[in-house]
C-alpha cells in the first residue's frame, strides 16, 4: 500500500516529544517514571491513526498505553488528536516492532494489540507477519506473566496462520477465538479506522485473544 506524503509531519513529531517519544530505547525498564505511576501498561503495535489506542486512554484512565507506528505520515493523525486533546496516560513511538526488545523490558507490558496488521500474504514474506514465531519470541521478552495478546483481523488466512503459530508456541494459550466477532460483540470493543470501514463493507471481523503463560505450560 503506497502511503500519501503528508507535509511537515516529521517536524510536527520532532516539536512534540511529550506526546512522541525521541527516544524511546532510553526508557527501557523505566516506562512507569515516565508516566509517573505504576498503572499497567498496554501496547498496540500499528497504531496507524491512532483511533482504537486514542479511545483505549479516554476510556480507561488507570491504565497507560503506548501506540507504535513506523510511518510519519501515519503517525502524525495519531499525534493531531492527542493535540487536539491530550491525555497524560498515552504515548506514540515511531519505530519498527523488530525493535520491541530495545525499547521495553522483561514483563513490562501487560498487554500487546495487533489489529489488522499487514497479512504479508506471500511465503516468502512470512516472517514479517506479526504473529510469526519471530514476533511471538519477541513479545515473550517484554509480556509480563501472565500477560495478554489480542488479535483483530479481516483476514482469515492471517488469522489461520496465527492460530497454528500460537498453538505451536510452548509459551502461550489460546482463550478466545471468534470467526465472527460481530455475531457477539463485547460491550467494550472500540473500533480502529480499518474495522469501521470494513464493518461498513459487511466484512467479517476475526478476533483471538492469547494468555502467555510463560514457562508455566
Amino acid at each position: 500500500m503506497r502511503l500519501r506524503h503528508v507535509k511537515h509531519a516529521r517536524a510536527t513529531i520532532s516539536e512534540n516529544p511529550q506526546y512522541v517519544i525521541s527516544d524511546p530505547i532510553a526508557y527501557k525498564g523505566h516506562w512507569h517514571e515516565l508516566f509517573q505511576d505504576n498503572h499497567p501498561i498496554e501496547l498496540e503495535i500499528g497504531s496507524g491513526k491512532g483511533k482504537f489506542i486514542y479511545e483505549c486512554a479516554k476510556k480507561n484512565p488507570h491504565v497507560n498505553f503506548i501506540g507504535i507506528e513506523k510511518f510519519d505520515s501515519v503517525l502524525i493523525r495519531a499525534l493531531e488528536k492527542l493535540l487536539d486533546d491530550p491525555l497524560p496516560n498515552l504515548k506514540l513511538i515511531r519505530v519498527d516492532a523488530e525493535n520491541l526488545m530495545d525499547i521495553f523490558a522483561k514483563g513490562e507490558i501487560e498487554k500487546i494489540y495487533l489489529n489488522f496488521s499487514d497479512p504479508w500474504p506471500k511465503k516468502r514474506t512470512a516472517k514479517r507477519r506479526l504473529t510469526s514465531e519471530q514476533f511471538l519470541n519477541r513479545y515473550v521478552e517484554v509480556l509480563e506473566n501472565p500477560g495478554t495478546i489480542q488479535l483483530k483481523t479481516d483476514n482469515f488466512g492471517l488469522y489461520q496462520f496465527s492460530m497454528m503459530e500460537f498453538n505451536r508456541h510452548p509459551l502461550y494459550q489460546i482463550e478466545d477465538i471468534r470467526l465472527d466477532l460481530y455475531r457477539h460483540l463485547p460491550t467494550d470493543n472500540i473500533q480502529t479506522e480499518f474495522e469501521q470501514k470494513f464493518v461498513e463493507n459487511g466484512n467479517q471481523i476475526f478476533y483471538m485473544k492469547v494468555r502467555f503463560i510463560g514457562s508455566g505450560k
